[in-house]
């Protein structure tokens, strides 16, 4: 899967648009399928280091669109089982190291396809392998998570381990009492969450640490309706969320914010009509795609968080989509 931009780009808006905009199902679904064709583009091969991630961004697009067959099982297997290393974690493509987040993505794909026994049988470890290897990067003393042997931590691979283990029925692994307290020290005056404690807000690591929260079954920590009142103020006049204050609206956004306020119970916070206009004027309405913003360069990232957001507000003909 390639994490090339384009060629499409979302239509520019302006007062000529329908009233009624649609989805362009099949345009995304050709979309998707076409982005491991384009290998005789440069940027297909400087994106490599987000191949596994690309690949679980389509998988999930095309299923909330409906067409979970749209890409080849087996050969979609086989790529994951390939980024494997002896440690038990994932790399992005094979010859790359092993990381958090592309371990998580490998594990997601595979449950995707309900693809876990293929990892036992044919894995360079099992299963219990790779919830081995998420265990060893969480810091025993404060119960924080290193991405990998270097050491760099997020309260992302916080929630990485918690939703990879979760899948693979393996959260006994890790100790999550202490990773709770990590990430609530993370919480703010303001009801948000950072990528550590004392750091900024931030939409994203908001979504991470309600989510890590949520599979803990600790819900009962957040600040719910200041945080929620955080989050609604993220929508713009144009109807897009920003990730946080004085920032332009991105559509991956439409997931991050929309996903935490439905964590929380406060989803009708925000103008779902408005935002569903965003976000399908930010599609390529002729060869498929979203982008970030109308006008902009289409690509799989924003493609599957747009989908995923109008997913969460109901859109008609979208398979529902869990906003852990």
């Amino acid at each position: 899967m390639s994490l090339v931009t384009g060629p499409g780009r979302a239509q520019v808006a302006d007062d000529s648009l329908p009233d009624e905009l649609q989805l362009v199902v099949e345009k995304h679904v050709k979309y998707i399928q076409s982005l491991d064709k384009r290998k005789d583009e440069l940027e297909y091969w400087l994106t490599e280091h987000l191949r596994l991630n690309g690949v679980y961004w389509g998988l999930t697009a095309l299923h909330l669109l409906g067409h979970p067959n749209a890409l080849p099982r087996d050969e979609t297997i086989d790529f994951v089982l390939s980024c494997q290393h002896n440690n038990g974690g994932f790399g992005p493509a094979p010859g790359h190291d092993a990381h958090m987040l592309y371990t998580v993505s490998a594990v997601q794909i595979l449950v995707t396809v309900d693809a876990l026994d293929e990892l036992d049988k044919r894995g360079k470890t099992g299963r219990e392998g790779v919830g081995k290897y998420i265990a060893r990067l969480q810091n025993q003393e404060d119960g924080s998570f290193a991405g990998d042997e270097w050491g760099e931590t997020d309260t992302r691979f916080l929630f990485g381990a918690f939703n990879a283990l979760s899948l693979l029925r393996l959260l006994s692994y890790i100790d999550v009492t202490k990773a709770v307290s990590y990430v609530h020290a993370c919480a703010n005056f303001d009801g948000g969450y950072g990528v550590s404690p004392g750091a900024e807000s931030h939409a994203g690591q908001i979504f991470v640490c309600v989510g890590a929260l949520a599979i803990a079954g600790r819900l009962d920590l957040v600040d719910k309706d200041r945080l929620g009142s955080w989050l609604s103020e993220r929508q713009l006049n144009n109807g897009g969320l920003n990730g946080r204050p004085e920032k332009l609206e991105d559509v991956c956004y439409s997931w991050w914010v929309m996903s935490s306020l439905a964590m929380i119970g406060k989803l009708d916070w925000i103008d779902k009509e408005k935002l569903s206009n965003f976000i399908l004027q930010c599609q390529d309405p002729e060869l498929g795609g979203i982008a970030d913003r109308p006008g902009d360069a289409v690509d799989v990232f924003h493609t599957v968080f747009g989908i995923a957001g109008l997913s969460l507000i109901g859109f008609p003909g979208l398979k529902p989509v869990d906003p852990v």
